[in-house]
């Protein structure tokens, strides 16, 4: 029966997806390990450890679908954990080359070889799913590269930006999350195959032989030396993953404030009665937005989790270990429901332009009041150019009227700047600084 909300009938697919849960699945577990099993036999075999014909009925009878999960698991309470009880029934499905199976591993290898092959697979999902966030955010980029809104700094209305100005400042922290997960790629993606100690002893002079041999049979790296108890590479990738997350949360949480009532300039899609409530028929709540929030949040203790397993006792560690097995699964699944939310939101956000042109005008031109002082700097200086529209600026606000009307007023600004060299600095649409050439760049990149 289900019990968390990772495999809930209820809401897995709010905290994940279908292929990312696949990838970490018990089936599919048990069918890498035995992968990896299949590969070390046909490695052997090249390097003339074990015979060949061997290895070609341990790749020809293994089958993982046909594995006993129940008795599977009644070993594994037994003995700690699941690489002997695959073993034997390996061994059972191979008859006579049975014996061969497992010539020379250690449960370890078998185990974090099968991980890397499920890392492999997960970070493929996701980056697909950042790929589609980002076309995503290229297109708002694009689209809204003229629709000038209010810039917002502690919460209060700061400059002139853009909308799509601040679709690509989200852009370019996904594509830093595409570029991160590229590079650590080739530290991650690294066969373990070392033995009992790490030392390959058991296969003497040809240890290493088989561990390249083994690395291109899965298609992964072979490391430069043993990594059983150096687990940096894994704390990496669960970071990466909480930095992805907490990019998603920032691009959450501006919907969340543009989609209050008071602002209402960006919407989550509409589907009739998402965001819904049970007792107010109005609301339209930022589903979405909360979700990759929640999930944000959970991602950070997983990275936790996965730098407390770094600290692992000499060649091969008691405990800290396990907590990968906790954390990994639930991180990537955490991930990629977070990638699902935002793409759902990204792809199908409702951008409500002349609302941010109105919210933009609310306080009668202040916004561009850093405009006017600059404007009027070069005959008066700066500092007295700041004291003057410091001053306009309160009378603007006492008086309800707009900047531009107390600017107009005073004689030691009109004698510098006429009624259209006034008009045209109190325009949003004229200080917008290097915006659109920003988010160009972006877009070229």
């Amino acid at each position: 029966m289900p019990s968390t909300v990772f495999d809930s009938a209820i809401y897995r697919d709010f905290f994940g997806t279908p292929a990312m849960r696949a990838v970490w699945s018990d089936e599919a577990l048990v069918a890498r390990y035995v992968e990896v099993e299949v590969a070390l036999a046909k490695a052997e075999a090249r390097v003339g450890l074990i015979p060949a014909e061997a290895a070609k009925e341990i790749a020809e009878k293994s089958d993982a679908s046909k594995l006993d999960l129940a008795k599977l698991k009644t070993e594994t309470d037994i003995v700690g954990y699941p690489i002997i009880g695959i073993v034997h029934q390996m061994a059972k499905q191979c008859g006579e080359a049975g014996r061969y199976v497992h010539w020379g591993a250690t449960t370890q290898d078998i185990m974090d070889s099968a991980t890397v092959l499920q890392l492999r697979a997960a970070l493929d999902i996701i980056n697909d799913e950042l790929h589609a966030v980002a076309r995503a955010l290229e297109g708002l980029a694009a689209k809204h590269r003229d629709t000038v809104m209010a810039g917002r700094t502690h919460m209060q209305h700061a400059l002139p930006v853009t909308f799509g100005y601040k679709a690509a400042v989200w852009l370019s922290s996904v594509r830093r999350d595409k570029a991160r997960l590229a590079e650590l790629r080739k530290r991650l993606l690294v066969v373990q195959f070392s033995g009992a100690a790490g030392t390959l002893a058991s296969l003497g002079g040809d240890g290493l032989k088989v561990q390249a041999a083994l690395a291109e049979e899965l298609g992964l790296a072979q490391p430069d030396i043993t990594w059983h108890a150096a687990r940096d590479t894994i704390a990496e990738v669960g970071s990466a993953l909480a930095i992805l997350a907490g990019g998603l949360a920032k691009i959450a949480t501006d919907v969340m404030l543009m989609m209050q009532t008071e602002v209402a300039e960006a919407f989550e899609p509409f589907v009739k009665g998402r965001g819904g409530s049970s007792t107010m028929p109005q609301k339209r709540n930022p589903i979405s937005c909360e979700m990759i929030l929640a999930i944000a949040k959970a991602m950070r203790s997983d990275a936790s989790l996965l730098l407390d397993a770094m600290a692992a006792d000499h060649e091969r560690a008691t405990g800290p270990w396990h907590l990968e097995w906790i954390a990994l699964p639930r991180a990537f699944i955490a991930t990629a429901g977070a990638l699902y939310q935002a793409r759902f939101m990204l792809e199908g956000l409702i951008v409500d332009g002349d609302r941010m042109r109105r919210n933009l005008d609310i306080t009668g031109g202040l916004i561009v009041a850093e405009a006017a002082m600059m404007a009027l700097a070069p005959y008066t200086g700066r500092g007295a150019a700041h004291d003057i529209v410091y001053d306009c600026c309160r009378a603007a606000l006492n008086d309800g009227t707009t900047l531009l009307a107390q600017l107009e007023k005073r004689a030691d600004v009109t004698q510098h700047l006429d009624k259209a060299a006034l008009a045209r600095v109190v325009d949003p649409a004229h200080y917008l600084g290097t915006a659109r050439e920003m988010v160009d760049r972006m877009l070229r990149g």
